[in-house]
């Protein structure tokens, strides 16, 4: 990634119930537009406000008292880049050779970390793993530092001037600050998204608050430096709200016979109605209850137990959760999918990624970088030289086909 992935409306992080980061929001650079009169005023009525929530004066003076209003926040809520992605391309864009290799790499790191998450939580560290490297590049700290932007500028900008949902964002900058009050970060390292997205797993300020746990017992709650809390946090979060079944897989891609696919069933049902793992190897829990989901027909089918739902409770997306559990998957070793998505090509290898990249960026489309990673900067530059060379569908995919175009010198 030069960043992580695809950006995210500010309400899928701010209460929970909308879930919990589904790629991170991630700022580009854009030039500061002058602040319209009356942000001093409002700064000063807004101090009375800080102060009666427990705000100490010297936080609110080491933060507040000199602030400029990023207003560049507004462009970035009214000028989102869409891209219409298909299941394959979500899928093959987030579990991507880039994420598989470090996120091997991340595992070999953090072994014991891992080790006593699944102790406590039963988590399987192929979804964290997951989350981690889909939300913030495996906390990939050149993504802090050149992909995100200080947040309380940003939220000090949309508690004053963005009138729709002034009060939610008076909220968070509250909350920024009280992470500051209680030492858990200084306003200098609080990078993050145009909506105060931060740290390791992307979560707003609130959720930090309401959701972080001390999982490395220094006496604070660490969004940023060591994972340990965030991703301690997220296993517990994964455990309490979406009632992860200790020891279970998430699913598995199967085969079926065509019969009835509703309802919930124990694998051993569903064996018996004729549904098969796809790989051939027997549901190693037979009495675990599970649901069949065919995401697009002709495609590869899943039977979904407990632990995908649990996924699908830190982002209520269906792609998003599959995914997460598939990215883990692939970084502990499984193959793609045996079953091929229609119309689909292959993943692109992290060597191809750089060659499209490098190609792109000398056709004058610049991807921001050519590190392998896909976020929205390559993406727009797909996008650009698709729709420059009569490319159909214009969707910003940067596949086999846009490599093969771009070999050739068009």
């Amino acid at each position: 990634m030069k960043q992580p992935d695809s950006r995210k409306a500010p309400t899928r992080r701010a209460v929970l119930q909308g879930g919990i980061g589904a790629g991170a929001l991630l700022a580009t650079s854009l030039p500061a537009l002058a602040a319209p009169p009356g942000f001093d005023q409002w700064r000063n009525n807004f101090r009375a406000r800080a102060l009666a929530k427990g705000i100490s004066d010297a936080t609110w003076t080491r933060v507040m008292g000199r602030i400029e209003p990023d207003m560049s926040v507004f462009r970035q809520m009214q000028k989102q880049p869409e891209f219409h992605e298909q299941i394959w391309q979500y899928i093959n864009r987030r579990v991507s050779d880039w994420r598989i290799i470090n996120g091997r790499e991340a595992l070999r790191k953090h072994e014991a970390l891992f080790a006593r998450i699944e102790r406590d939580f039963g988590v399987e560290r192929g979804t964290l793993l997951a989350l981690w490297g889909v939300e913030s590049a495996y906390g990939d700290p050149l993504v802090q530092q050149n992909h995100m932007r200080p947040i309380f500028p940003a939220l000090a900008a949309l508690a004053w001037n963005e009138s729709r949902r002034r009060a939610y964002w008076e909220t968070e900058l509250i909350n920024a600050l009280k992470i500051v009050d209680r030492g858990w970060g200084t306003p200098e390292e609080m990078r993050g998204s145009w909506a105060g997205a931060m740290g390791h797993t992307q979560w707003m300020p609130e959720v930090w608050l309401n959701v972080g746990t001390d999982y490395d017992k220094d006496g604070r709650v660490s969004p940023f430096g060591k994972p340990d809390d965030a991703l301690g946090s997220s296993a517990r979060y994964l455990l309490n709200r979406g009632k992860y079944h200790r020891g279970e897989h998430w699913g598995y891609e199967v085969r079926t016979s065509g019969g009835s696919s509703s309802g919930s069933r124990t694998y051993a049902a569903w064996a018996s109605a004729g549904v098969t793992r796809a790989d051939g190897k027997p549901f190693p829990q037979p009495n675990a209850s599970a649901q069949m989901w065919v995401p697009v027909a002709g495609g590869p089918a899943f039977l979904l137990g407990p632990n995908f739902y649990s996924v699908r409770s830190y982002n209520p997306s269906m792609n998003y959760a599959l995914a997460i559990c598939h990215l883990g998957d692939r970084i502990l070793g499984a193959p793609p999918f045996i079953q091929p998505f229609p119309g689909s090509e292959r993943a692109l290898t992290l060597a191809e990624v750089q060659e499209l990249q490098t190609r792109l960026t000398k056709a004058g489309f610049d991807t921001g970088g050519t590190d392998g990673r896909v976020g929205n900067d390559t993406m727009k530059a797909v996008k650009d030289y698709q729709t420059k060379m009569g490319l159909l569908p214009a969707d910003g995919y940067g596949g086999l086909k846009v490599l093969a175009r771009l070999r050739q010198g068009g």
